[in-house]
This record gives C-alpha cells, sequence and structure tokens, in this order.
C-alpha cells in the first residue's frame, strides 16, 4: 500500500535517511515487508539474501559488494565474491534494494513492493543515501525524452551534495 514517502505508515516517524528517525523501526518494517513480499512471490530469502539485507539496513549508507562480502565473512558466510553479487542481485531483481551506480554500491529499498520511481539523494561528505520521491523529475523526464519520440525503459536518478548535518558542520 503506498504511503507518504516522508513518514513511517505505522509510526508517522520520518523515514528519510537525513531525518531524525527510529532507525531500528524503521529496519524492522523494511525487513518484514521484503520477507512477506519474498514469501508471497514464491521466492526463497535464504538465510544469506536476508543478512544482505540486514546489512544494507543498518545504516542508510550505500555499501559496495566488496564491504558487504567482508561482513558476510567475518560472520562464516563465505568470502568468494558470488557470495555477495548473488545476494545483492537477487534484492535488487526482487526489489528489496537499489544499485546507487554514482558510488557504484547498493542500498536497501525503503519501499520494497511498491512501484516507485526515486531519486537518491548522495551525501559526498558522510555518504548517507536518502531515497526521496522522484515522481515530478520522472515526469519532466518521460516528457522530454517523448518530446523526440524516445521510449524509457529505465532510469536512475541521483544527486550528489551534502546532508542537512554536514552542511550545518561545514
Amino acid at each position: 500500500m503506498p504511503h507518504d514517502h516522508n513518514a513511517c505508515p505505522d509510526c508517522g516517524l520520518p523515514d528519510l535517511a537525513f531525518a531524525v528517525h527510529d532507525h531500528a523501526h524503521c529496519a524492522e518494517q523494511v525487513l518484514a515487508r521484503a520477507e512477506a513480499l519474498a514469501q508471497d512471490a514464491g521466492a526463497r530469502m535464504t538465510p544469506v539474501r536476508k543478512r544482505v539485507l540486514e546489512i544494507l539496513l543498518e545504516n542508510h549508507k550505500a555499501l559496495g559488494a566488496y564491504d558487504v562480502l567482508q561482513r558476510l565473512a567475518a560472520e562464516g558466510f563465505g568470502n568468494q565474491p558470488p557470495v555477495a553479487y548473488r545476494a545483492l542481485e537477487f534484492l535488487v531483481e526482487h526489489g528489496f534494494a537499489h544499485r546507487i551506480r554514482r558510488v557504484n554500491a547498493f542500498a536497501a529499498c525503503m519501499y520494497p513492493g511498491e512501484d516507485h520511481a526515486p531519486v537518491f539523494l548522495i551525501c559526498k561528505t558522510c555518504d548517507l543515501v536518502a531515497e526521496a520521491p522522484a515522481a515530478p523529475v520522472r515526469a519532466a523526464l518521460d516528457a522530454a525524452a517523448q518530446a523526440i519520440g524516445f521510449s524509457i525503459e529505465r532510469s536512475n536518478i541521483e544527486a550528489l551534495g551534502q546532508c542537512p548535518a554536514c552542511r550545518g558542520a561545514a
């Protein structure tokens, strides 16, 4: 069920990475939703896949595949790159994570199961990544493409800058 992408549907707390919020609650809600969606789709949320999603949900930072692999290896899940890449590929394929191309990393999807077109706001100082709704940006992109007869199949909108905390500290 779609909700206000600025607040948790259960408690009303802000859920953008740059807002002060109950992150444990945020992570629990996303993990529970992803597990339910995987089950509904007949997809298997293996222990490795679940752990990778938990790692991505620990904070709102995008992590590279090798960062994830190091965590998995330290926890006894194996140290071969395919372990991390297969789990990340599964999570992206099922809409539980996004690939952030600007930083060659992955971030948990904060709205699994929802049809949405996010924009990723990446803080160049602290590496936090906020997933924000981008419907107006996507509409403008679609209009520009349509004007020249282009059909967009996929887009990834990313913006690099500074979050409020880092901007305030500067």
